[in-house]
C-alpha cells in the first residue's frame, strides 16, 4: 500500500509543476489498472480543502467539485470515505465548513444521540439532519 499526501493530489489536481503533475498521473494511472494500492488519510481531505479555500481561494462549489472528484477514485481507498461523501453535500449545500459538515456526519454515522456545541447553527444543523 502506498499513502497519498496532499501535495500529491495538489499537483495532480492543479498541473502548476507539470513534471510533478505527470508522476501523480503515471502513480493513479497504476493504481486505476490494479498494479498497485493506494489509500490515504481523512487529515489529508482536510488540508486539501483548507489549501484550495485558503491559499487558492476557490469557492464552495468548485471546492465540493473537486472533493466528489477525488472521491469518485475508486482505486483509492479513502479514509472515512462514507461519511465524506454525506458531507461535502451539506458543506456545499450549506452555510457550514467541510469539518462542521464532517463531525455532523461522523456523529450521525456512529449514532450519537446528541450533539453537543455552543454553535447555534451546527446544533440547528445536527437536528435536522436527524429528522
Amino acid at each position: 500500500m502506498i499513502f497519498i499526501d496532499t501535495n500529491y493530489f495538489l499537483r495532480f489536481l492543479l498541473g502548476n509543476v507539470t513534471s510533478q503533475q505527470a508522476q501523480a498521473k503515471a502513480v493513479f494511472q497504476q493504481a486505476a489498472e490494479g498494479k498497485i494500492s493506494l489509500f490515504t488519510s481523512a487529515v489529508v481531505i482536510f488540508e486539501l480543502y483548507w489549501v484550495l479555500v485558503s491559499v487558492y481561494h476557490k469557492d464552495k462549489g468548485q471546492v465540493a467539485k473537486t472533493l466528489d472528484g477525488l472521491l469518485e477514485m475508486s482505486f483509492i481507498e479513502f479514509e472515512h470515505y462514507r461519511v465524506f461523501n454525506k458531507a461535502i453535500p451539506v458543506y456545499k449545500e450549506s452555510s457550514l465548513g467541510l469539518v462542521d459538515a464532517f463531525n455532523l456526519l461522523y456523529a450521525i454515522s456512529r449514532g450519537s444521540d446528541e450533539f453537543k456545541t455552543f454553535d447555534f447553527k451546527l446544533s440547528k444543523k445536527y437536528s435536522s439532519l436527524q429528522s
